[in-house]
């Protein structure tokens, strides 16, 4: 597109290139507004086209070739450069959602969000592919765009900044089909032009249609033409969903060239006038002439319009997530049939006057230097050409690891978007974490989150880039694989639970011991490496053998064992702050109620056998005494002397027991020791520690 003498402005050549006819379009943009300086239409002499897709190339080619010599004859000038769209009959949507889990509050950044959408996007064209097994036809992605963003399953307007243990997104995603793109190339190519612009016809249509000061509101629109009625719709400022019903005007020409006995262009011919007059004459296929009420002629469409008023408004409704739209704008010569707005509004539920013709009152900014009639049928190809001022798109090729890839530019092609079109997968661009390691531990499920890895290595044309990177034509893009972290690791010791040892007392020695863990079963120490699906227990005692073994102590077989002052084995479990003793024989410098009752039966054993034996001798003089234990007085009497353990005869405290972690004594405000001696007034305490 170059500047043209006696023009104010650039010239843009926009071609609609549609089911039944071909309309081009020359003009300039001046200011706000948009000078139309030539317009021509041709029909296709034949159905070269059919639902919008090209059959015939070289027809539809020639006919292209014929609208531009009339538009340059015109102008005065040569035409080389045309902005074109591709139809929504072609146009494949698919609406998709995405989540991405991080275990633990994380605060999100621009990055994640782009690692969300590229997410989303692939799983996209995953779903689109796997719906489209069986047919063996490559789709270049158009576009693609956020419908609603997730914080912890909550819809959010913008993630970035919060805090998030979940983030998610629904998205749609765009798809032409290869084939189409290059036909519509192909036709363009030999009417001797190159395309400058490729935009999408619903895109065209609602540039024109619906401005972007509208666009916060909830407003379909629906492009009725000859072979489709495409939709699209809008939302918070953007386009959030493309839709297609294949049925629309060429529909009812069909009806009535049945009823009628007409051809198809006889049939077009009565479907026009039938809007405008109260009657329509033509000539039937036996040559017959014929007069026919308008009335007559709508009661004929009046069940197809009903039927493509269903359908599109069931389709906005599924496109719309469920519900009506607040507002329906309607172009195209298919729209124009009489009932057709009012049949849609009744369908979704919404006020007549809120479904709408939309025509000259839309074309204020747009101003005919020929008599031309400001029409709903010129929203598409006003729309083309003002498409190009918006971006410039069009297919270009990039390079990606050495494969050269065909990608639709719309000015915003980054390094993902190359990655994306070549089936570079999303998770080779990005870091990946190491297996995370999953167990029990105390019956609770345990996650421990593998390390990161490295993030892809990527240059565009052999510089250093990331895949924010914009991408043009012929760059050359290189990416290496991100790669994966370490998996996870953890060992019993490593565990938060594992932190507190056990202390015991074994013969009058504190002994701090790590705590035992069982592992499925099996008794494990701290440097087991804990293994998926574990189910990890700890324990909070140590049998007597462990002790033993831990203190690297060997047991003479003759030994006796004591747990709180209790005879025990080596099984007895020892919890923190428990006492421990073992000794040969009878205990010396320790005992317990047992022992000091054997050795009282032992000596009332050997005295009967002195009396027996030898004379009289005197009995040592025995004592009483009053000890106050716990703020009670307890009297002890009967021995010549008292010590520490004689208490237990006397008090209520069960050993056998434990109520708590260990037990603490005291004889006179300090430590006591089992064996020691207490006299008339000593002061105890014995209680169970918490």
């Amino acid at each position: 597109m170059a500047e043209v003498n006696g023009y104010a402005g650039q010239l843009v050549f926009g071609l609609d290139i549609g089911t039944r006819s071909i309309v081009g379009t020359v003009g300039y943009k001046d200011g706000d507004r948009f000078v139309v300086v030539a317009q021509r239409v041709k029909e296709h002499e034949t159905r070269a086209m059919l639902d919008g897709q090209i059959h015939d190339i070289n027809k539809v080619g020639e006919t292209i070739r014929v609208v531009k010599e009339e538009l340059e004859d015109a102008i005065g000038r040569k035409l080389t450069e045309v902005c074109i769209a591709a139809a929504g009959r072609v146009l494949l949507t698919v609406t998709t959602h995405v989540e991405y889990p991080y275990g633990s509050d994380k605060e999100i950044g621009s990055e994640d969000i782009y690692a969300l959408t590229s997410a989303g996007v692939e799983k996209a064209y995953k779903e689109f592919l796997e719906s489209r097994q069986s047919e063996d036809m490559k789709f270049y992605c158009v576009g693609y765009s956020v419908v609603r963003f997730y914080l912890n399953g909550y819809p959010m307007g913008n993630l970035e900044g919060h805090k998030a243990r979940t983030i998610g997104e629904d998205l749609i995603a765009t798809f032409l089909p290869e084939d189409v793109v290059d036909g519509l190339y192909k036709a363009v190519e030999l009417a001797g032009l190159s395309v400058a612009n490729m935009t999408l016809e619903p895109i065209a249509a609602i540039q024109v249609a619906i401005p972007e000061r509208f666009r916060m509101l909830n407003i379909a629109l629906i492009d009725v033409g000859a072979g489709t009625s495409d939709i699209s719709i809008t939302n918070d400022g953007c386009i959030i969903a493309y839709g297609m019903i294949p049925v629309a005007g060429d529909a009812l020409t069909e009806a009535i060239a049945k009823h009628c006995l007409v051809d198809f262009s006889t049939a077009e011919k009565i479907k026009r006038e039938a809007g405008d007059r109260e009657c329509v004459s033509f000539e039937d296929i036996m040559f017959l002439p014929q007069t026919m009420k308008s009335s007559e002629v709508l009661a004929v469409t009046n069940p197809i319009v009903k039927d493509m008023a269903k359908q599109v408004s069931d389709k906005i409704k599924e496109l719309n997530g469920g519900k009506p739209v607040s507002a329906v704008f309607v172009v195209g010569g298919g729209g124009k049939i009489p009932g057709y707005t009012e049949a849609v509004a009744e369908e979704l539920g919404i006020a007549r006057e809120r479904v709408a013709l939309r025509g000259e009152e839309v074309m204020q900014q747009i101003v005919f230097e020929e008599d031309i009639k400001k029409d709903s049928l010129l929203v598409t190809p006003i729309g083309i050409c003002l498409n190009f001022y918006e971006q410039s798109n069009n297919f270009i090729y990039v390079s990606f690891n050495d494969k050269k890839i065909k990608m639709y530019d719309n000015n915003k092609l980054t390094v993902a978007d190359a990655a994306m079109q070549a089936g570079f997968p999303n998770d080779g661009l990005f870091p990946k974490r190491g297996k995370a390691l999953e167990f029990t531990v105390n019956g609770k499920a345990r996650m421990v989150r593998g390390e990161f890895g490295e993030a892809a290595v990527i240059t565009v044309n052999g510089n250093t880039a990331d895949i924010n990177t914009p991408v043009h034509a012929n760059d050359i893009v290189e990416v290496s694989r991100s790669t994966a972290g370490k998996k996870a690791s953890c060992t019993i010791s490593e565990l938060p639970e594992s932190g507190d040892n056990i202390s015991v007392n074994v013969n009058g020695q504190k002994i701090a011991m790590p705590k035992f863990a069982s592992v499925n079963g099996l008794l494990q120490s701290g440097y087991y490496e804990i293994q998926e699906n574990d189910a990890v227990e700890m324990l909070n005692f140590y049998t007597v053998k462990q002790i033993t073994e831990f203190m690297d102590v060997i047991l003479d077989s003759n030994m006796n064992i004591y747990v709180n002052n209790k005879l025990a084995d080596m099984d007895t479990p020892v919890y923190d702050n428990f006492s421990v003793i073992w000794t040969l024989g009878r205990m010396d410098s320790v005992s317990s109620q047992e022992e000091t009752k054997q050795k009282e039966e032992q000596n009332r054993e050997q005295e009967k056998e002195q009396d027996k034996n030898e004379e009289p001798v005197q009995e040592p003089a025995v004592h009483s005494i009053v000890v106050l234990v716990n703020k009670t007085p307890v009297p002890l009497e009967g021995k010549t002397g008292y010590i520490f353990v004689d208490v237990f005869d006397k008090i209520d405290f069960d050993l056998s027991r434990p109520k708590g972690k260990g037990i603490v004594t005291t004889l006179n405000g300090r430590p006591a020791q089992y064996m020691e001696p207490i006299h008339d007034g000593d002061v105890i305490e014995i209680y169970w520690q918490e």
